[in-house]
């Protein structure tokens, strides 16, 4: 390497590796950080998933339990969260695997149930343990829990 490392300036490092991978400088390359960095890609991908899913369940969660708040801005952010959801996945078909993954669901249920807490003052434990719905109606853009 030129002496840019991965842990001084990670932003640099990849130029650098990059300018590497294109001149065919493959002795010169750091393999094992750049395996790393593929790998978080993935992770980072997974992450934005669950975190849009979280969005999304918490307001569904919101419009179930809070039916007197309902509004224009809770509609909104369902349908956009949807329609970010749906994006996420034709981009990405991998990601559909987390949507079959119990570890991955628990994680993004719990997130959904603390946001819904803390935005609604009911008490976590008044939601479900595990979410309710199914896939298909989650992402269904005409479905709303009643």
């Amino acid at each position: 390497m030129a002496g840019t490392t991965y842990e001084t300036d990670v932003v640099a490092w990849a130029q650098e590796q990059a300018r590497l991978l294109r001149a065919g400088r493959f002795d010169a390359l750091d393999i094992e950080h750049i395996a790393e960095e593929i790998e978080d890609v993935g992770k980072s991908e997974q992450r934005e998933l669950a975190s849009r899913m979280a969005v999304l369940l918490a307001h569904l969660l919101k419009w179930q339990y809070q039916p007197e708040r309902r509004g224009s801005s809770w509609t909104a952010t369902i349908n956009t969260q949807r329609e970010r959801i749906a994006r996420r996945l034709e981009r990405t078909p991998s990601l559909k695997a987390s949507l079959n993954d119990p570890e991955w669901w628990a994680d993004a249920w719990g997130d959904a149930r603390t946001d819904a807490m803390k935005e609604t003052g009911i008490g976590f434990d008044q939601f479900p343990a595990v979410c309710p719905w199914m896939i298909a109606e989650i992402l269904n853009p005409e479905w709303m829990p009643e």
